[in-house]
């Protein structure tokens, strides 16, 4: 096998690795296989046989390559939000998200990507390296130019972001019952389980963001929301249970960046209210942590 039939055999067998850790990264897959494709570029570029340990290289190359998208990203005005159709904002998502895509998300944790988020590219970077990835701080700090105990700094901050900082409420166990019997009524269709989880007079809140017409939508009944909340049983692949602000609540997180929240009122066993959020500047206020 000549060098470069070798080299690129070695880079194949860290493909699978780099893009698990460019998707925790970026949370999209095409730019995470944009990330890993650059790297390889890079690679081919270089005198391998400089290079002492290739995977650990790869790594740094890729956190590199994320770090500066996560940047620019983060320059760049608010994305609007597209594609909603009525109150199918309930559980909406983009139409083209591929399949693989929703899959990765549940292999990581659509909610752990909306934290993730949420963190500054330096903060994102330690953690996702050091505490999924067990790179050592001493090899991340180079990447962020910064001294290893800033890094373990960087990365405790963004530990105690992701952990949640809400103490657990004991009425939780009964939230999730009812969100997620929610969530599956809506996935499956099922009118007749919806309206039996909401309270007759139950009342859903749309703000303006979260509405084609761009204006506030307020109206109460079981039917009526039921009706609204099947409509939108297609379109649910980024829809997930999570906590938010110490509560229950459903987000929905195309790429895993936020772009609705349900958050419930709930009585006894029924869901008496829903709030329906997509305006950025409230997104941006929540606090959201993955489910227990």
């Amino acid at each position: 096998m000549d060098v470069e039939n070798l080299l690129a055999t070695r880079f194949e067998s860290e493909r699978g690795r780099l893009r698990a850790v460019a998707y925790r990264m970026l949370g999209s897959l095409p730019e995470a296989d944009d990330a890993v494709q650059e790297a390889w570029l890079r690679l081919a570029r270089t005198e391998a046989a400089a290079i002492e340990n290739l995977g650990a290289w790869l790594t740094t190359v890729v956190g590199r390559i994320c770090l500066n998208v996560l940047r620019a990203r983060s320059t760049r005005r608010e994305e609007p939000l597209d594609g909603l159709d009525g109150l199918d904002g309930v559980v909406a998502t983009t139409a083209d998200g591929p399949e693989e895509e929703a899959v990765m998300a549940d292999s990581v944790g659509l909610a752990l990507l909306v934290v993730l988020d949420t963190l500054q590219p330096a903060e994102r970077l330690s953690f996702v390296l050091h505490d999924m990835f067990d790179v050592p701080f001493d090899r991340i700090a180079p990447i962020l130019g910064k001294s290893s105990e800033a890094t373990r700094q960087l990365a405790s901050r963004a530990r105690r972001r992701v952990r949640g900082s809400e103490a657990p409420d004991p009425d939780r166990p009964r939230q999730r019952r009812a969100v997620e019997a929610y969530l599956t009524a809506v996935r499956t269709g099922d009118f007749e389980a919806l309206v039996a989880l909401l309270a007759p007079d139950v009342l859903i809140d749309a703000d303006a963001a979260s509405t084609p017409s761009r204006v506030r939508v307020s109206f109460r009944g079981a039917e009526q929301v039921a009706h609204a909340a099947v409509a939108s049983a297609a379109r649910a692949p980024f829809a997930r249970v999570a906590v938010v602000n110490g509560a229950v609540a459903i987000v929905v997180a195309p790429k895993g960046r936020l772009r609705i929240v349900l958050e419930f009122g709930i009585d006894g066993d029924r869901i008496t209210h829903i709030d329906v959020m997509a305006d950025p500047a409230r997104l941006r206020a929540l606090e959201v942590s993955p489910l227990e």
